[in-house]
């Protein structure tokens, strides 16, 4: 027989009262608003906003209309000769074939590559070669492409990958540090008793990986091909360096070739420049969660 003491009536009431303090104090607290962060994260919002705005307007106003002077007023009446005329002279449907091409690349490329990299060292990282593997990838994001300009342009002229091609395998190199850094991050948080039962099942090493591994890395695949296709669609030195034939050129590249003939028609600048921003944006709105979750999980585990 247990005899259980007696709880003291004071001590419960005095534990409780002090217990719904504590939780309204920090009520209040969280409810809190963080006034210099949102003032900061305003400005930073209304630094893209704004000159998204602009672009905008100046794009469907008139060539007359462009010259006015106030660069925030309405389109009156709305015009779409800005469009008409960059699309004439930038050849806008080749150009964007040509971007298309290289952002396609640069994805798929990426994707593969750091995957498989990331695998490797994710599952061997007790072995020397592929940690410090890793290690030296990671160095390699502290070397930007105009340090290597020089090397690259001559490298890919020898090797007859002075076009689109060549451009859409640098920025898969480039874009590999970054990448193998996230999905291994990720990987770690996939436990590894999943692949022992399926090589006990009788599965080999490229089975585990294409059957088992892979689709679960299909959040961190997409942060991974949104970050590829944005630094690849925006991307004007390496194309401008390594491409030898201007009629290959990506968007922003031609973009900056025809600025002499916009000469003072900025509508016809405006609508080029949105034209070539438009699909980087719709991609980024509609995937801007994958983007979050992605970096948060590869984080968070």
């Amino acid at each position: 027989m247990t005899i259980q003491a007696p709880l003291n009536p004071g001590t419960t009431k005095t534990g409780s009262i002090r217990s719904v303090d504590a939780d309204r104090t920090a009520a209040r607290r969280g409810g809190r608003s963080n006034w210099p962060v949102t003032v900061v994260l305003v400005l930073c919002a209304l630094s893209v906003l704004v000159p998204l705005y602009v672009t905008v307007t100046m794009a469907f106003k008139t060539t007359a209309q462009s010259v006015d002077g106030n660069a925030f007023s309405l389109p009156a009446p709305f015009s779409v000769d800005g469009f008409v005329q960059a699309w004439q002279l930038t050849d806008f449907p080749r150009a964007f074939g040509v971007s298309v091409l290289v952002a396609a690349i640069t994805v798929v490329g990426t994707i593969l590559l750091a995957s498989f990299t990331a695998f490797a060292i994710a599952r061997n990282w007790d072995r020397r070669l592929f940690r410090w593997s890793f290690f030296y990838l990671l160095a390699a994001m502290f070397l930007p492409f105009p340090v290597l300009a020089l090397s690259q342009v001559k490298l890919t002229g020898l090797a007859g990958l002075d076009n689109p091609f060549g451009v859409a395998i640098l920025h898969v190199m480039f874009q590999l540090s970054f990448s193998v850094l996230l999905f291994t991050a990720f990987l770690r948080s996939i436990p590894a008793e999943l692949e022992e039962s399926a090589r006990i099942d009788g599965a080999s090493t490229g089975q585990v990986f294409w059957r088992l591994v892979f689709p679960l890395l299909a959040p961190m695949s997409a942060t991974v091909g949104i970050f590829a296709f944005l630094a690849s669609w925006n991307d004007f030195v390496m194309p401008s360096l390594i491409t030898s034939n201007p009629a290959l050129q990506t968007l922003p590249v031609l973009q900056q070739m025809f600025q002499t003939q916009f000469s003072n028609n900025y509508n016809v600048s405006f609508a080029s420049y949105l034209m070539a921003m438009a699909p980087a944006i719709i991609v980024y709105l509609i995937t801007q969660r994958w983007v979050m979750a992605g970096v948060t999980q590869g984080a968070i585990k």
